[in-house]
């Protein structure tokens, strides 16, 4: 789920930075760009874990500001393709159920990822789970808010968000996509609501 990161990249020291430890105002100064954003292809970055180089700094014209380059590792959010993860259901439409982790909101389970049997609720707008659909006695399983589930992660979905031209309209449709997004899975014996398998 997670993974270190090597990243080479210039970082930006500000002049009110100057009177601490370098070390420490680089760190901040990475923390500051990356944290809790996603970067294409590499997965969401949570922060810095070490810095393996740095080097000396060179000031701007003008502005006073410092620029480093820097190689570094960062811990990142990266799930493997079918890795099982617990996360909570936030929501849910007939299309099917929306996930989140304590720091992750994109993940979405399509209907046809549910079990046999499984069927929405458009009243409560909840999915349940009718495991004997001959047996009219038998209570079905429901997918209710909030609660605990496991998943498996089955695909990984990118969207750029660099606008396509400078159109306001282009600019909305960008900002709407999630810039990472994770199709995931409760088909198998053993995902779905931890509260059934306890």
């Amino acid at each position: 789920m997670f993974i270190l990161t090597k990243i080479a990249d210039l970082v930006q020291i500000t002049p009110e930075n100057f009177g601490r430890a370098s070390h420490l105002a680089i760190e901040d100064s990475i923390n500051t760009k990356y944290s809790n954003k996603v970067i294409q292809k590499i997965g969401l970055c949570i922060c810095m874990y070490d810095l393996l180089w740095a080097s000396e700094g060179l000031i701007g014209h003008g502005d006073g500001v410092v620029n480093v380059n820097v190689e570094f590792r960062m811990i990142v959010f990266r799930p493997f393709k079918g890795e099982t993860i617990f996360g909570k259901i936030s929501d849910a439409t007939q299309d099917g159920i929306t996930i989140r982790t304590d720091f992750f909101e994109d993940i979405f389970v399509d209907y046809k990822e549910l079990p046999e049997g499984a069927e929405y609720d458009h009243n409560q707008k909840v999915w349940k789970w009718i495991t004997d659909p001959d047996d009219p006695t038998a209570p079905p399983f429901w997918y209710d808010k909030n609660e605990t589930v496991r998943f498996q992660v089955v695909e990984e979905e990118w969207h750029d968000q660099t606008p396509e031209s400078t159109e306001q309209e282009a600019v909305d449709r960008a900002k709407k996509l999630s810039p990472y997004k994770i199709k995931a899975s409760m088909l198998k014996d053993g995902l779905g609501v931890c509260l059934w398998w306890a």
